[in-house]
């Protein structure tokens, strides 16, 4: 098995990215035109989930400064730009921020991208926005505690994290098409799971072999105490269910989470 400490899974999974955004994956199709025209005329929507936004997490963002953390790929962050946004698309892979770059020019947006690390956002001065805006993307990184410490830091007071992750759930259950077939889920991997330490030898290398990004399940503990920790108050969270199951249990587990945090 190919050792933590030695491999370099930010460069893997970028590079994994950029692949996926040259193939026209489902998170790196730019949004069209008309959804663009659409929320210059007031009409848009920004998902952390599947399903829309709770009611009151993000009913306007006309002149607010919106950080899209871990989200490009011309979809948040053109829509949120083109709704009256001040927008900055900030991800490790530099295709997908092209994405969001082609969107802008080709509707007149202001909107600036940004590539690296989101456990480092030191390109950005403290209180530099009013909200930070992160759909599912933290599985990418193996520790999520220092992203929430730069999301607090470059908040306003006043202002809102709005992130979403998978239910660590999802990460238990042996992934054998065989049992899903039968209908049972077999627990096989233990909470925090990584990729890097819980894939057999064969099945890691299998995976770096095709090119797949490489993600780690995240506790709760993590996850929502790493931004109590790190000084939010939590104001909502919300759980949404896996419209495409692709695991068993997810016809059975609202397996999206998202929360909705303050700095006070």
């Amino acid at each position: 098995m190919t050792a933590t400490h030695s491999f370099d899974y930010l460069a893997h999974n970028r590079a994994a990215w950029d692949q996926l955004a040259v193939q026209d994956c489902e998170w790196s199709r730019p949004v069209t035109p008309d959804i663009i025209a659409a929320a210059r005329a007031g009409h848009w929507e920004a998902r952390l989930t599947p399903g829309p936004l709770p009611r009151g997490w993000l009913d306007r963002v006309d002149g607010l400064r919106i950080l899209c953390l871990a989200s490009a790929g011309g979809q948040q962050a053109p829509v949120l730009a083109a709704a009256g946004a001040s927008v900055t698309v900030f991800d490790a892979s530099e295709k997908q921020l092209d994405q969001d770059r082609r969107v802008a020019e080709r509707d007149g947006l202001a909107l600036a991208a940004v590539q690296g690390d989101m456990r480092d956002l030191s390109a950005f001065a403290d209180e530099a926005f009013d909200v930070v805006f992160h759909p599912i993307s933290n599985l990418y990184v193996p520790d999520v505690r220092p992203v929430w410490r730069e999301c607090f830091r470059v908040l306003r007071r006043g202002g809102r994290l709005l992130s979403s992750f998978y239910n660590p759930i999802v990460f238990v259950g042996d992934r054998d098409p065989e049992y899903a077939r039968q209908g049972v889920i077999r627990p096989a991997y233990p909470l925090p799971y990584a990729d890097l330490k819980d894939l057999d030898a064969q099945a890691l290398d299998a995976k770096l072999a095709r090119g797949e990004a490489v993600v780690f399940g995240h506790s709760l503990s993590d996850q929502i105490g790493g931004q109590l920790e790190a000084g939010f108050l939590l104001a909502g969270f919300h759980e949404d269910h896996q419209p495409n199951p692709r695991f068993l249990i997810d016809k059975f587990v609202p397996t999206f989470l998202a929360t909705h945090a303050l700095k006070p």
